[in-house]
């Protein structure tokens, strides 16, 4: 069922019409349409949403006042989302926000229980559309390379383009890394602006993109070669601790309630997006220190008499970042519960992650994830492959059972880590999905 709303002008209702009557009709004949339909089908869904919202931020409609600001990468686009948001709203302006996370239209809220990082496309035009008769200014938005694949950010006039890192991820979905990146570069044709972490070995290919204005954040300059088209933003000065980050820009001391090196990164990309639209670094530190951290991302759910830390990380590379961070600053044991997800995605990664918990945990409890349809017992069984050598660990697919059996086994100076879902609010099983919330659970077993 699609509710239509008409906005402005009548034509849009007969466009809309006839562009509904195609997908319809392309739907219920999937399976026998060769691909190049398929994707002409994904391709007219943002159309048909943007006729109907009438196009809230494209130029192909009335002239719209909304700056769009994406954010594309592996990791630390949500984290980055949320704190370019405060810098903005902390400069005065009105914000409209979409992360993994939450929707958010100046002071309205709500928790995003799509369980899609990016939406869908008639949901992301009726966004903008809510955003725009809101008065909006600005709108922050993650943009995912699944998201790309299917167009869902076509009819967007994107103002500036941020990319965060990259590692492999939805290989198997885009048929290669190379063509994994190819996605994400998609987002940064035709934008005025660009943010690029220099550190990342990926750099140089977002950085060919053409743009007005290129902005470049590093934490080292070992390897930079001087471009006097690029602005260059250096931290320097870095400290981590177990209380949060701290680092130097431009003279301006930052200190943050963030965990972790990573997060460094992540906030030197949102310094960055501040910076390009002309707002003060005074401004964006005074944001950012107010910030006491992004939900389900390092999040430190308790301290005493053990540490218990959530995190999203379900990926290798984000996954590693954060064993590394959490073992530089705990003095005892490390016990992590971890899982993946399935429903076919990204098998590869299973084992890898296996041996970045064997590597780094004294104890490991696997469990389950998001299984979709796949059974719980393959994960982990693939997970178990890179845990060759490693007598520490044991199986609880129960997920509330394996986080209490490990903070049973908690002592104090110990750490706890949850990783794979973070701040997320259901788990998809094969019976559909279940409300959930790490989070609480660990709390209510503490």
């Amino acid at each position: 069922m699609i509710s239509i709303v008409i906005y402005t002008n009548k034509p849009n209702l007969g466009l809309g019409f006839f562009v509904l009557l195609f997908l319809t009709t392309i739907r219920g004949m999937k399976r026998f349409i060769p691909k190049s339909f398929i994707d002409l089908y994904h391709m007219m869904w943002p159309l048909l949403g943007a006729v109907i919202y009438h196009f809230p931020a494209s130029s192909a409609g009335r002239p719209s006042k909304l700056k769009v600001i994406g954010i594309t990468g592996t990791n630390g686009k949500t984290t980055v989302t949320h704190l370019a948001t405060d810098i903005l709203e902390g400069a005065g302006y009105k914000v409209a926000s979409i992360s993994s996370l939450r929707f958010k239209i100046g002071e309205h809220e709500w928790k995003n229980e799509l369980k899609m990082t990016m939406p869908g496309r008639m949901k992301i035009q009726k966004f903008l559309r809510r955003a725009a008769d809101a008065g909006c200014e600005y709108v922050v938005m993650e943009v995912t390379s699944e998201g790309i694949k299917q167009h869902r950010h076509n009819f967007i006039d994107f103002d500036t383009a941020v990319f965060t890192n990259l590692t492999p991820e939805h290989i198997e979905s885009h048929g290669g890394f190379d063509k994994y990146r190819e996605a994400k570069g998609k987002l940064f044709k035709n934008v005025k602006t660009s943010i690029v972490n220099l550190d990342d070995e990926n750099a140089g290919y977002f950085l060919r993109f053409e743009a007005g204005k290129k902005w470049v954040y590093s934490i080292s300059t070992l390897h930079y070669i001087k471009d006097s088209s690029h602005h260059l933003l250096l931290a320097s000065n870095q400290k981590i601790s177990a209380s949060g980050i701290s680092f130097n820009v431009r003279d301006t001391e930052f200190n943050l309630q963030l965990l972790g090196k990573f997060n460094i990164y992540n906030a030197l990309a949102a310094i960055c997006i501040g910076l390009s639209q002309g707002i003060n670094i005074e401004t964006a530190k005074f944001a950012l220190e107010k910030s006491n951290g992004i939900p389900g991302r390092m999040e430190v759910v308790a301290r005493e008499p053990f540490s218990v830390v959530v995190d999203y990380a379900h990926t290798p590379d984000a996954l590693e970042k954060v064993y590394e961070t959490i073992k530089d600053i705990t003095r005892g044991k490390m016990i992590c519960v971890l899982g993946s997800a399935g429903g076919g995605r990204d098998k590869w990664k299973r084992p890898e992650m296996g041996r970045i918990a064997a590597k780094h945990c004294g104890e490991i409890i696997l469990t389950n994830e998001d299984p979709y349809e796949e059974p719980p017992e393959k994960i982990l069984e693939d997970i178990e492959v890179g845990l060759a050598g490693f007598d520490g660990y044991e199986k609880i697919l129960d997920r509330k059972e394996a986080i209490k059996k490990a903070l049973q086994n908690a002592k104090p100076g110990d750490a706890v880590i949850i990783t794979g879902k973070g701040a997320e609010l259901w788990m998809i099983t094969k019976k559909g999905k279940i409300p959930w919330d790490d989070r609480e659970i660990a709390k209510n077993a503490i």
